[in-house]
């Protein structure tokens, strides 16, 4: 199925349109386990052709926002065509993809707020402390961030965490679906922890509003910029295998959250 294209014009609001890509990041792992089988074996190869995808599963998922949220969805993908799209990939054109990785290595370092906050949340200490290890020795072996020594030569790994997981860690319930506006898939759960996330954020308590307010809104716009550049064919893929994108989207989303939940209470065994 190809998506209609629209006109790609300047548009005013393209500060704010970038930080849509970055609600996006969380679907994207579950559509890139379905673009090709990972086996040569006949057998599993039919199987794994036999697993629904996104978007194709016969269970149904209850979304009584689902008005607002074709609407939102619509909205999110015209701006991606007018704005994020053509930006990131001009992004991509004059910067190679070491200098981007590097880039994100940088936002990944400095967002390790948010991630020590709630790995102590959810009581995982040992998982806190390799976050703040991380942040030691990458913030000075990796030159600010831009590299990761932590993981190249000491084998820390990154553990991903937000207000919206710990929400569901200890058994919140999510709400319905959500789309936002420039922010993508959440629920309203998800929601509420985006703003808690953000209000941990020390500029905001640092610095006027308006400044700590512009500063935090030029981050989100280079990081989902960064984003974008790096996965250009993002939603061309989730296209060529499902056949509605907007239920792709969400089964993605919602899919990919419970597995982050999942992973979270196993790793306490």
């Amino acid at each position: 199925m190809e998506r209609p294209k629209l006109a790609r014009t300047p548009s005013a609001l393209c500060a704010l349109v970038a930080a849509f890509v970055t609600g996006f990041c969380y679907a994207s792992p579950a559509f890139s386990q379905d673009v090709a089988p990972i086996t040569q074996n006949p057998a599993q190869q039919q199987a794994a052709l036999a697993k629904p995808l996104p978007g194709e599963s016969n269970q149904v998922t209850p979304d009584p926002l689902n008005g607002f949220n074709e609407a939102m969805f619509t909205f999110n993908l015209k701006l991606d065509d007018w704005v994020l799209h053509p930006v990131a990939s001009g992004w991509a054109y004059i910067t190679p993809e070491p200098v981007r990785t590097s880039v994100g290595h940088f936002f990944n370092n400095v967002d390790v707020i948010p991630r020590l906050a709630n790995n102590l949340f959810q009581l995982k200490m040992a998982e806190a402390g390799v976050e703040l290890a991380r942040f030691g020795i990458n913030s000075t072996l990796g030159v600010a961030g831009f590299f990761d020594p932590a993981d190249a030569l000491f084998g820390l790994k990154q553990h991903d965490n937000d207000f919206g997981l710990t929400l569901r860690y200890w058994g919140a319930p999510t709400g319905p679906y959500l789309m936002l506006p420039f922010f993508g898939p959440s629920t309203i759960g998800d929601t509420v922890g985006k703003v808690a996330d953000g209000a941990m954020n020390p500029m905001s308590y640092l610095l006027p509003w308006y400044v700590s307010l512009s500063a935090e809104a030029g981050w989100r716009v280079g990081e989902a910029i960064n984003y974008r550049s790096q996965h250009l064919n993002m939603f061309e893929e989730a296209d060529r295998y499902a056949i509605d994108l907007y239920g792709a989207v969400q089964d993605a989303y919602l899919q990919q959250r419970d597995h982050q939940v999942k992973v979270l209470h196993e790793e306490e065994w």
